[in-house]
C-alpha cells in the first residue's frame, strides 16, 4: 500500500501520460495504491486535466490551489491528505526510472524513515547537462560541510516517507519552494530519524521551471538560514 503525489504547477504538456504511465507501473506493482496530483494554482489548463483524471480514476485524487502554494507548501498538503502510512513523491517528468519505487518502498518496510533517490552515488546513472551538474554538485557539497547532512543529493525529486514519522518534521519546515527537500532531509537527520540512500537511473526531462542563477542565490541563503 502506498500513496504517490505528483507535485504539478503549469504540467499541461506531460501530467496525464506521466499518471497513466505511472499507474500502469502501480498497478502491476502494487495490490493497493493511490495517485495524489497536488496542483498547486496553475494558470495552463493542467487543473482540468487533473480533475478529468480524478473523474476517470478512483485511485486518482486532485487538491486544487487557486492561488501558488509553493511546492513544498502543496507537498506538505498532499502528504497531510495521504491515506498510507508509505508516501512518496516524485517529479512529473518521470525523469527517475520508476522501479526504483520498489526499492524506496522496500527500504521503508525494513524500518528507514526516509528513502530517498540520489543521482551523486557512485552506483547512479544519471544524465544531465554540466551546466546543471556543476551547480548541483557544489550545491550538495556545501549543504553536507555546512548543514552537516550525510545524505549526497538532496534535489533528487523521487523521495519516501513514513508518514506518521514525517509529520512532526514538516510542521518545522520554513520554506515553502526549492529549498524544501534539503529542509526536510536535515532536520529528519537532526531529528534522529533514518535515512536511506539509493542510487537510481535518471535521465533529465528536458524543460525545467529552476533557475541556475536565481535559485542558487535562494537557495545559499536557505542554508545561511539553518546555520543560526
Amino acid at each position: 500500500m502506498i500513496s504517490v503525489i505528483l507535485p504539478a504547477y503549469n504540467e499541461a504538456k506531460r501530467l496525464e501520460r506521466s499518471v497513466e504511465t505511472l499507474a500502469k507501473y502501480l498497478q502491476d506493482n502494487f495490490s493497493e495504491f493511490e495517485i495524489i496530483i497536488a496542483e498547486d494554482g496553475s494558470t495552463d489548463g493542467t487543473d482540468e486535466i487533473a480533475r478529468r483524471l480524478a473523474e476517470k480514476y478512483e485511485f486518482v485524487t486532485h487538491l486544487h490551489s487557486d492561488e501558488r502554494l509553493g511546492r513544498g507548501k502543496a507537498l506538505n498538503r498532499a502528504i497531510a491528505n495521504a491515506r498510507f502510512e508509505f508516501v512518496m513523491y516524485m517529479d512529473v517528468d518521470l525523469s527517475t526510472d520508476l522501479n526504483h519505487v520498489k526499492e524506496v518502498y522496500s527500504a521503508l518496510e525494513e524500518g528507514y524513515d526516509v528513502a530517498i533517490g540520489s543521482r551523486l552515488m557512485p552506483e547512479s546513472l544519471a544524465t544531465r547537462p554540466f551546466f546543471r551538474e556543476l551547480p548541483s554538485r557544489i550545491y550538495n557539497l556545501l549543504v553536507r560541510i555546512l548543514l552537516g547532512s550525510k545524505v549526497r543529493d538532496h534535489q533528487c525529486g523521487f523521495k519516501g516517507f513514513r508518514k506518521s514519522r514525517i509529520m512532526r518534521i514538516l510542521e518545522r519546515i520554513e520554506d515553502n519552494h526549492w529549498f524544501w527537500d534539503t529542509e526536510l532531509l536535515v532536520l529528519a537527520q537532526r531529528e534522529g530519524l533514518r535515512v536511506k540512500e539509493i542510487p537510481v537511473r535518471w535521465e533529465h526531462g528536458g524543460e525545467s521551471k529552476v533557475s541556475v542563477l536565481g535559485d542558487s542565490v535562494y537557495m545559499f541563503r536557505n542554508i545561511l538560514r539553518m546555520m543560526k
